[in-house]
């Protein structure tokens, strides 16, 4: 289980996140909101070490984050950060085989976590081709499936960070990428993932934290979170809340 106990961040002499203090749960998927420049993308950096913390502290379990062995942490917790850089024409499979290397699986196991990885990315079908022939969302999905493997196939004590994984993305791959995150949390890790779409959120989402200038302003269930006033206040929205017809959770319209 991932920890953040009165977290902040500075770059230089300015605050950038403040008194973050939130809990990870295992089996659940925490969706991160706000505004560009809010502090998600810092808070997913402290969260996974990249970024100093100038106050508070990160626990993986009970042991402060730092404290951890690269290799045994990177069998704890994976990261999909915002934008992948990646500049060599590896086979998709390849790519995907970097998931494993914190591991010793061998290489039958292995190569049987690679193809159910990409199964549920939804990039099963671009084994064999060159990452660097791929399109923008083509390679998304891609480093999706890189972290799924390196986590295979979820569990309890598990954690997975994701920072925009729909941001490239048409709309029915936004849905089975998010499908594939909740599935992943399902089998018991605990995952959070930075969104931007509201009602996407609301649909895959068990909490929500709503940052804004580099504060907490609310966590808890979509519907405790996603209202018209907190919205307006945070994004500076007009919008309407109703209930979607089907599966119940808050469904935001813009006015």
């Amino acid at each position: 289980m991932l920890r953040a106990e009165n977290v902040v961040v500075k770059r230089g002499s300015s605050t950038v996140l403040s008194g973050i203090t939130l809990k990870l749960q295992p089996g659940q998927v925490l969706g991160v909101l706000g505004p560009n420049g809010a502090g998600k993308s810092t808070l997913l950096g402290a969260l996974c070490g990249e970024l100093e913390v100038a106050q508070g502290e990160i626990y993986l379990d009970q042991r402060r984050l730092a404290d951890w062995a690269g290799s045994d942490r990177a069998r704890r917790l994976a990261v999909l950060p915002q934008s992948s850089t990646l500049n060599f024409g590896f086979l998709v499979e390849q790519v995907v085989a970097m998931g494993r290397l914190p591991h010793s699986s061998g290489a039958v196991r292995d190569a049987q976590i690679i193809s159910c990885a990409l199964t549920a990315a939804d990039a099963a079908h671009l084994k064999g081709r060159s990452y660097l022939a791929l399109s923008g969302g083509e390679r998304q999905r891609v480093h999706l499936a890189r972290v799924l493997a390196q986590l295979w196939p979820g569990s309890e004590g598990q954690t997975l960070l994701l920072d925009e994984p729909t941001s490239m993305l048409d709309p029915l791959h936004q849905h089975t990428t998010l499908q594939a995150t909740r599935t992943f949390a399902e089998a018991g890790a605990a995952v959070m993932v930075i969104l931007h779409d509201l009602n996407l959120a609301a649909r895959y989402c068990d909490q929500l934290l709503l940052l804004d200038k580099g504060q907490a302003c609310l966590i808890g269930s979509p519907a405790d979170v996603l209202k018209a006033e907190p919205l307006r206040e945070v994004f500076g929205l007009e919008v309407l809340i109703q209930q979607h017809p089907e599966r119940g959770h808050p469904l935001v319209i813009a006015r």
